[in-house]
Formats: structure tokens, C-alpha cells, sequence
């Protein structure tokens, strides 16, 4: 008793001391709550001479006489659960307004003069400090020491209001803090902005004091999309579990989830997507769950489950895959109906011209060698317009700027009165028909021949045989005109000719292009950017090079280029008798052992080691099947490439990538407006 009696009287003692201290602090800002921490520092002090139940006996009963003792009460609950937790940890927050204090203690063993030593600030200046509060944070500050010691060996100071016990499960204590004294809130604020700050440094030093910080471990934006699947997933999987299916009430209720938690995820991509009632259909979800996992606790059968459901996803997966190649080839191969209609309108216009009003003027102009000359080879009008036109766009003299174009007979009489009618500046056009190159015959031709072998027949029109290639790609019927493959006869049909720039009718151009005439080729037949900068544009890629023939006579890292662009020496040509090699590769290749159907793969083989190197930003490619071409490389080329399916006047194509080509459109023309084609 005589040690109770004892702690009482100094418990008297310091309530009469912290008053004068709070009359006299020449700040006033000392509030309620800092005497209620002097307090219950003295009383650590205390442990150190008296039992643990004595001491709580002597707070209930100090408590009971104070003026404020319900407050104190509740302060003596928690100072009996900090005992036996000595160690408390913090948690990050910002919020300290609302929150639960707590409080830390010194270990034992640990003298408090140690504390009031260490409260001094940075400038080692104590003179003016109220020493209930030097004693308070002193305390406070060894014991945040004590535990980051093991983190942090900087040596830098913590603030004793940093050591605040978190708990948002407890208001009560908080509450009763912020309705004791108005005048606190002004000191609560900046111990706030304190305690942030000085957080952010402790969690940098010792993460795990802290716990986990939410701004170094965000939560994902699909954190409750993904548990919404997984319960979808687990709920159907119950569902197909015998244990479950013998309980009707339990299906019935399974199903209901399933269909609430279907509706809730609809077409969400991430969690704001959700709708309000999201968290209350996952609670609902997870309390059915609960009783599935009552119900059926066999892990066999669920795993057994999940693979066969594995399964039939991958498997539906490359159902899926197989349908969307197929459909993105038929699309590819279709004709829109406004590309349909208008060679028909056009060769009803033509017809009805007299002889005179059907010739292209210039026509001298077709075979001087000192002028640029393109050869475009191309079925398709409005192609075809978009590459003379950007062509021409950028001409700086369109008086010497030659376009030969090679069509076929149905669109022969169309392709010449789109040009009649919409002639491009002053630059001169031919337009031939490929009907009339009677040289061209499969006597000379290997590939004309092969065009029409039974073989060939067989291979696009009877798919459904074992014998067939399960690549759609090559079933394209572009791979059976014959103006696939007029690039390999350059020389022929332009006898009088020095250099010729060939142009792919799936291209747009945007810069001058009269440079590659002076490019020096270094003697050899095509000058043409590589593609090698991705793997698989290599010889490998295209060549069979399991075939002895190809792996003795070609290197399978050897890089790739691209057709499209491509400035040709048709002097050189002759002189290499390009035309003839390109005929023994083909007719090796008769039953296509050596390479697919194609230009490119006879390509690499015809030009092996007669390409010179352009400069990539002559000629950009991907426009036509990859959304990532780089938009930098696409401003800066001269010429850009729509390769690939999605071409730019299909609805299929890039949208981003479309206004490349629709500018050079003329969308006022009354042949566009007639066809309802609107680029």
C-alpha cells in the first residue's frame, strides 16, 4: 500500500506541475492532449519501482478523481493493452486528425536522461522548451531510434510526432481528443504536416517498421476486375463439381452470382469501369464461394476441373485465331463495292469518246532517257491515282516526270479515262495493257506457264485436299496475275531506257524523288531499302532452306529488303542478264519446293548480291498490318508502304494511318460521288 499511496502522490504532483507549465508555456499552444502524453510518460517512470497491476490500480483510481474521467478511462484501457505490447508498430497516414494515438515505450533498461538528451533540435538548442515536452518527445524519439536502428545508420533525426500508433477500427479516443479543446487543431495541422513528411522518411529507411506504403505499392487499376473473374472462374467451376450439382439450393444460387457477377464485368476494362454495385455483387459472390468450399473440399476434382476448362479455352482459342486469318484474307481479297462500280462508270465514259479524245498528249516524251520515268503495274483506279498524285504533289518540275501504267483488259479502258479526265499537272502518262505484250507467253515465261499448270489449279480452287498449304496467305489470287510478276521484265518493256523507278500501287509519296536517279548503285540492278532491322525479315524467312539447293547458294541471316520502292539499272540488267536468271530460279522452283508462291522470294534470289543499300528513310513500311510504326520514321520518309492486309481504301485499314492516303483522294470528283466512295 505504501508504494500505491506513493505513485498517487506523484501522480498529484505532476498534475499540478503540468498546469503551471501550460499557464506558463510562452507559446499557449500546449494542449489537453500533450499533458495526458506527460502524464503517462511519468507513469512508464514508475514502472521502473512498482508492479504492473499497482500501477494500473493507481491511474483507475487517479482517473476516477480527475476532472475528465471518462477520457481517463479510456486511456487506462489502452495503457493496459500497450503494456502487454510493448512494441508497437506505426502505419503511414496522413489523416491524424481522426485517428487513434498510441503511444511507444522505452526499453527496458534504457534511461530516460537518454531521451531528454536526444530531444534537442538540429541546432542542439533546448533553452525556451517546455521540459514536459522535452521529456515527452525524448521518449519518444529514443524508442523510434531503438527500432530503426537495424534501418537506418544515417544518423538523422525523427520527430517524436512521427511515433503515432494507427488503428482506423478505434474512433473513440480520437473523437474524445478533438472535442477536448478547439484550440488543439491549429497544433494537430502541423504535427499532420509533420508526421507526413517524416513518414515518407521512415518508410525510405525501414520499410518494414512501417508496414507496406501505399504510394510505393499502388494498387492495380483492374484490382477488383481481376477478383471478379477469378470468383467467375471458381463459381463456375463449382458449378460442373458433382458435390454441388446434388445440392439444388446451393446451384440455384451459384447461377445467380454467375449471372450478377457476368452483368457487373460487361465490357469493363479496368475498375473505374465498373458499376456502383460492384463490391456488393464480389461480397456476395465470395459468401456463396464460402459455402461451395464446404460443400466440396476435394482439391483433385477442382484441378481436374480447371485443366480440362484450360483446355477448351486454348482450343477455342485457336478456333478463333484460324476464323479471324481466314476472314482477314477473304477481306483483303474482296473488292469493295464502291472500287467495283467505278471501272464500270469509267468505261462507259471512255466508249463514248471519239479516237482523238482518247490519246494522252506528250507522248514523245515515253522513251527519252533523260527524264524520270515510274512504272506503276496495278489493277486498282483509285491506287493508282493516289500514287500519281502524291508523286506529282511533290515534283519540283512535273514537266519531266514520266508514269507508265500497266493494267489488265478489264480495266484497260477505265484506268485511261480516269486519267484523261483527271490528268496530273503537267506530267506525262501511258497506260498499257497487258494484253498487249504479246511476248510475254508461257513459252518464255516459266511463271505464266506455272500460272496455269493443273497444280496451281489445284492448289487454290480444291483447298479441302491433304496436298494443299494450310496457309491462306498464299491462296491470294494477286499471286495469279501476271502483273504480280512484270517487275522481272522491266527491260522488255521499256527497251529505251536507262533507269526506271518502280512504285507498288499501296504506296503514297511525300517527298521529291527525283535524288534516286543520282544515286551511284556501284554496278549493281536494284537499289532498295533493307528490312532486316526486324529477325524475321531475313532470307530464312522466305526461302526453304532445308532444300540443298537453297542452303548451298544462300546465306539464311542474309538481310531482306523490301519491293514497293525500288530504283532499277536497266542497263545493267541487260548486262547481268537479270531476266534469264530470274527464268532458271523459276523453273526449279515448279513445284514451289524452293519458296511459296510470291515476288519477294524470287526477289532476294534474282537480286542476290546486285542490291545496293537505301537509306531508310526513303522507304517506311508496316503501314499496312502493324499500328506501331513509328510515327517519327513516318514523317520523315519519302516514300511510306501500306503492306499488309489492312490496306488504306478497305474498312479494315489503320484508322491512323488512312489520312496518308485519303488527302490525295479527290473527294469532289463526281465518278467518287456516283459510287458512293468516300476515302
Amino acid at each position: 500500500m505504501m508504494a500505491t499511496r506513493n505513485i498517487v502522490l506523484l501522480l498529484l504532483s505532476i498534475t499540478v506541475v503540468a498546469q503551471i507549465v501550460l499557464y506558463t508555456d510562452p507559446l499557449g499552444t500546449f494542449s489537453f492532449s500533450k499533458e495526458l502524453n506527460s502524464l503517462f510518460v511519468w507513469i512508464v517512470f514508475c514502472m521502473r519501482f512498482s508492479a504492473e497491476q499497482e500501477v494500473i490500480e493507481a491511474v483507475t483510481a487517479f482517473a476516477v478523481s480527475g476532472s475528465d474521467s471518462g477520457h481517463l478511462n479510456l486511456l487506462s484501457q489502452e495503457f493496459s493493452a500497450a503494456l502487454e505490447e510493448p512494441s508497437v508498430v506505426v502505419e503511414d497516414t496522413t489523416n491524424t486528425k481522426n485517428l487513434r494515438r498510441g503511444f511507444l515505450f522505452p526499453k527496458q533498461g534504457e534511461h530516460a536522461s537518454a531521451r531528454v538528451l536526444s530531444a534537442t533540435n538540429e541546432g542542439g538548442q533546448t533553452k525556451g522548451e517546455n521540459p514536459i515536452k522535452l521529456v515527452t518527445e525524448g521518449i519518444k524519439r529514443g524508442n523510434q531510434s531503438s527500432n530503426l536502428d537495424k534501418y537506418d545508420t544515417t544518423g538523422d533525426s525523427v520527430n517524436g510526432e512521427d511515433a503515432i500508433d494507427v488503428d482506423d477500427n478505434e474512433g473513440k479516443l480520437a473523437k474524445s481528443f478533438d472535442a477536448s479543446d478547439q484550440a488543439s487543431e491549429t497544433l494537430d495541422t502541423k504535427q499532420e504536416q509533420q508526421h507526413t513528411e517524416s513518414s515518407g522518411k521512415i518508410t525510405k529507411k525501414g520499410p518494414s517498421l512501417l508496414g507496406t506504403d501505399k504510394h510505393n505499392d499502388p494498387t492495380p487499376a483492374d484490382a477488383r476486375l481481376r477478383q471478379l473473374k477469378d470468383q467467375l472462374i471458381q463459381a463456375k467451376v463449382y458449378l460442373s463439381l458433382q458435390a454441388v450439382r446434388n445440392i439444388p439450393h446451393l446451384t440455384r444460387e451459384l447461377r445467380l452470382r454467375v449471372k450478377e457477377v457476368s452483368r457487373t464485368l460487361g465490357d469493363a476494362s479496368k475498375d473505374s469501369d465498373l458499376p456502383r454495385n460492384a463490391n456488393e455483387r464480389m461480397k456476395a459472390m465470395e459468401q456463396t464461394l464460402m459455402k461451395g468450399r464446404q460443400v466440396q473440399n476435394d482439391c483433385a476434382a477442382a484441378v481436374k476441373k480447371l485443366r480440362a476448362m484450360l483446355h477448351s479455352t486454348e482450343e477455342q482459342l485457336r478456333v478463333h485465331k484460324k476464323q479471324t486469318l481466314f476472314l482477314t484474307q477473304l477481306i483483303a481479297k474482296t473488292v469493295p463495292k464502291g472500287l467495283h462500280c467505278l471501272p464500270l462508270r469509267l468505261t462507259t465514259e471512255y466508249y463514248t469518246l471519239n479516237t482523238s479524245q482518247q490519246q494522252f498528249p506528250n507522248q514523245q516524251k515515253l522513251e527519252d532517257p533523260r527524264l524520270y520515268h515510274y512504272a506503276i503495274f496495278s489493277d486498282n483506279i483509285l491506287a493508282t491515282a493516289v500514287v500519281v498524285n502524291s508523286t506529282v504533289a511533290h515534283a519540283k518540275d512535273t514537266s519531266k516526270h514520266v508514269f507508265h501504267i500497266v493494267t489488265d483488259r478489264l480495266n484497260y479502258a477505265a484506268m485511261r479515262m480516269w486519267f484523261l479526265v483527271n490528268p496530273p499537272r503537267k506530267a506525262t502518262i501511258e497506260v498499257e495493257n497487258i494484253e498487249d505484250f504479246t511476248w510475254l507467253n508461257s513459252s518464255y515465261s516459266p511463271v505464266l506457264k506455272q500460272l496455269g499448270s493443273p497444280s496451281m489449279i489445284d492448289f487454290y480452287f480444291k483447298t479441302h485436299r491433304a496436298s494443299s498449304d494450310s496457309n491462306l496467305k498464299f491462296r491470294n489470287p494477286k499471286y495469279l496475275s501476271i502483273l504480280n510478276h512484270l517487275r522481272f521484265y522491266l527491260p522488255e518493256i521499256f527497251p529505251k531506257l536507262n533507269k526506271v523507278l518502280f512504285l507498288d500501287d499501296d504506296i503514297v509519296v511525300q517527298k521529291d524523288l527525283t535524288g534516286l536517279w543520282s544515286i551511284d548503285l556501284k554496278g549493281n540492278v536494284n537499289g532498295a531499302v533493307e528490312t532486316c532491322r526486324e529477325s524475321f525479315h531475313r532470307f530464312d524467312r522466305y526461302l526453304n532452306f532445308s532444300n540443298p539447293l537453297i542452303a548451298k547458294n544462300f546465306d539464311p541471316n542474309a538481310c531482306g529488303w523490301a519491293y514497293g520502292m525500288n530504283i532499277f539499272d536497266l542497263v545493267q540488267w541487260k548486262k547481268q542478264n537479270i531476266t534469264e536468271v530470274y527464268h532458271n530460279w523459276q523453273k526449279l522452283n515448279h513445284d514451289r519446293r524452293l519458296w511459296k508462291l510470291g515476288t519477294l522470294p524470287p526477289g532476294l534470289i534474282t537480286f542476290w548480291k546486285r542490291t545496293f543499300p537505301l537509306h531508310r528513310s526513303w522507304h517506311v513500311l508496316g503501314l499496312g498490318y502493324n499500328p506501331n510504326t513509328n510515327q517519327k520514321e513516318i514523317e520523315r520518309a519519302a516514300v511510306i508502304h501500306y503492306n499488309g492486309n489492312m490496306k488504306p481504301w478497305l474498312e479494315i485499314t489503320i484508322p491512323k494511318f488512312r489520312g496518308y492516303w485519303t488527302k490525295y483522294v479527290d473527294h469532289d470528283l463526281v465518278y467518287l460521288r456516283e459510287c458512293n466512295i468516300n476515302p
